[in-house]
């Protein structure tokens, strides 16, 4: 009887690790994508940077142009662009 038991709990937990580490899992490959996204467009922002002041371009290089790039890519940089262009003074 006790080994029967000691043998089920045992599946149980070894089961209920395998759920958790699924469950956890997927989140974190998503927080990790983000970044590493973030990582390429704080380096997209130090190349325009640059060479943007060559064709007039410029873009501040901290962590929410970065988070916004890398969240939204090429789109992003474009709204961060025309929101700079339209809020010029």
């Amino acid at each position: 009887m006790n080994l029967i038991l000691t043998t089920l709990l045992l599946l149980g937990g070894v089961l209920a690790l395998v759920a958790l580490v699924r469950f956890f899992l997927s989140p974190l490959r998503t927080v990790m994508k983000l970044l590493l996204n973030t990582a390429l467009g704080f380096l997209g922002l130090l190349l325009l940077q640059r060479f943007g002041g060559y064709i007039g371009l410029s873009l501040g290089v901290n962590l929410v142009n970065a988070a916004v790039i890398g969240a939204l890519g090429l789109p992003g940089l474009g709204l961060l662009l025309m929101l700079k262009w339209m809020f010029q003074v």
